[in-house]
């Protein structure tokens, strides 16, 4: 049985390295040296082939090389194939580091600082304790709830908003669509960790944004297409929202010239807030495929109904 790796061909050689020495009885290939399709039964993947089973007819599980699985298109991948979300603790760690810097970035007005700088500005701003600035986060899945817990440790007031019921220690727990709305109204510093699903597709819209205090601030790092970025831009220019740190856009990357590029109030980096690490990563995949092979269950399962 072979395991495939089909996405960045230098990470696929540190997890040649890696398997070799952790599971030398493993057969690995990385696309698209496939050698015997149908030896496959597993593929880790960034993005999966249209014909993932006219390919690889007896491929047995898919597992996604990231923290989401938008990517894939479900509508051409068989309902019987399993498919498994990427949950090493690199990504959560990574992503933790860049919630942290973001809002820290936000809550001490860095954006607006380094716009100053640009204009050889010196101007002094306000300077607020963490305690009094409220930070909500949209999303209490993994990666939500260790960036709750981290936030709260620095004093910011947190909350955290999720489709059902969760409970954090030391974080004020919003549910569902009927109570979205006080969540906003208590947010200062608003972070999009959700999943890309239908129902999350443009979430950041302007009817949100009308819901936040006038002047709040924005991170976005789950899915460019959370964000309706022609809404940002008015609500920018309205004073709704004071400034906003993107780590995901869409398309991917940016149009050269696009409005948001050189925007004062805006702070845009690529796609970077979390990288799965294969040190860690091959452990869990390894983990996953003796869990396939005995017939226990999967970490990070995709429910296909939910999208994630």
């Amino acid at each position: 049985m072979t395991l495939l790796y089909k996405s960045d061909p230098a990470r696929g050689a540190e997890w040649a390295r890696l398997l070799a020495a952790k599971a030398p009885d493993l057969a690995f290939r990385i696309w698209p040296d496939v050698g015997n399709p149908t030896d496959i039964r597993y593929l880790a993947a960034w993005m999966a082939p249209d014909d993932i089973m006219a390919q690889f007819p007896n491929l047995e599980l898919l597992i996604s090389v990231g923290a989401g699985v938008d990517q894939f298109d479900f509508s051409k991948l068989p309902p019987e194939l399993p498919v498994v979300r990427m949950v090493e603790p690199g990504i959560v760690d990574g992503m933790v580091e860049y919630v942290t810097m973001s809002v820290l970035a936000l809550h001490r007005d860095l954006v607006p600082y380094i716009a100053q700088q640009r204009d050889q500005i010196w101007r002094q701003i306000r300077v607020w304790p963490a305690s009094t600035r409220r930070v909500g986060v949209l999303g209490l899945g993994m990666l939500g709830e260790a960036a709750c817990r981290k936030l709260a440790g620095f004093g910011f007031q947190v909350a955290g908003w999720s489709r059902s019921c969760r409970e954090i220690e030391g974080v004020i727990c919003y549910a569902g669509p009927d109570e979205m709305t006080d969540f906003l109204g208590r947010t200062d510093i608003l972070v999009c960790l959700l999943p890309l699903t239908d129902e999350t597709r443009g979430v950041l819209n302007a009817d949100l944004f009308a819901k936040l205090p006038r002047g709040a601030r924005l991170v976005s790092s789950g899915r460019g297409g959370h964000l309706d970025q022609d809404a940002l831009l008015a609500a920018l220019d309205s004073g709704q929202i004071s400034a906003a740190v993107l780590d995901v856009t869409s398309p991917e990357p940016l149009p050269t010239g696009h409005v948001l590029w050189n925007d004062p109030r805006v702070l845009i980096t690529p796609h970077i807030a979390s990288m799965t690490q294969p040190e860690t990563a091959v452990d869990v995949v390894l983990d996953n495929l003796r869990r396939h092979r005995a017939g226990e269950p999967l970490l990070g399962l995709v429910d296909r109904k939910r999208g994630y």
